[in-house]
């Protein structure tokens, strides 16, 4: 009990210290929290837009920055994608370059942790996708299959595909979601997602 406790209260100093800092200026913030019509942890991605890429500022004297929600993932979506997310927030540097070690704060069985971990484009524009991309998918390998093959696309690649999926409209945002959906892990049913799921696996 004393070293779970030491652990705990290592992670808060460190939170405060090294993690806490970076929130107010992250381009993309990972919160983790609760809803009580949902599995917990849930687990929400937003999105910094500044005041200038805002459109609803015309009547506003000083706009500011605002957190634009981007996608959310629980249940057993998230479960299966833990690996990837995990390697993600493990990426993220602050400004010196030097690791935030986010992956600490889900690291346990049961995760404790509430609250926002800030994250870089890259983190926060391949979280985006697998948030958005799992929805309404039932097949819990096509789901982790998407997550393992967008955590290879590089910074540019997955700020592109995120545009393709945010910036073009109602109807074209979900044709390109529709459309990727298939070329990240075929349709329902394909003989081909167990082995290449498998594969991808044996890389981590």
């Amino acid at each position: 009990m004393k070293k779970k406790a030491k652990m705990k209260k290592d992670l808060g100093s460190h939170y405060i210290r090294r993690v806490k800092p970076q929130i107010a200026r992250a381009p993309w913030i990972l919160r983790v929290t609760e809803h009580r019509d949902r599995p917990i942890p849930l687990f929400i991605i937003k999105e910094r837009i500044l005041p200038n890429q805002r459109t609803d500022t015309e009547n506003l004297v000083a706009p500011r920055s605002i957190l634009k929600e981007r996608g959310l993932i629980y249940g057993q979506q998230q479960l299966r994608c833990l690996p990837v997310i995990r390697t993600a927030l493990s990426r993220v540097c602050d400004n010196a370059g030097i690791p935030l070690e986010l992956h600490q704060f889900l690291n346990s069985k049961r995760i404790a942790f509430r609250g926002n971990l800030p994250l870089d484009a890259e983190a926060g524009c391949k979280l985006a996708l697998i948030f958005k991309l799992q929805e309404r998918i039932r097949e819990l390998d096509r789901v982790e299959l998407i997550a393992r093959r967008l955590d290879r696309f590089t910074r540019e690649e997955a700020a592109y595909w995120h545009s393709r999926i945010s910036t073009f409209g109602e109807a074209a945002n979900r044709w390109a979601m529709a459309g990727m959906k298939v070329m990240l892990a075929g349709h329902p049913r394909d003989s081909n997602i167990e082995s290449m799921l498998g594969n991808l696996r044996q890389r981590y």
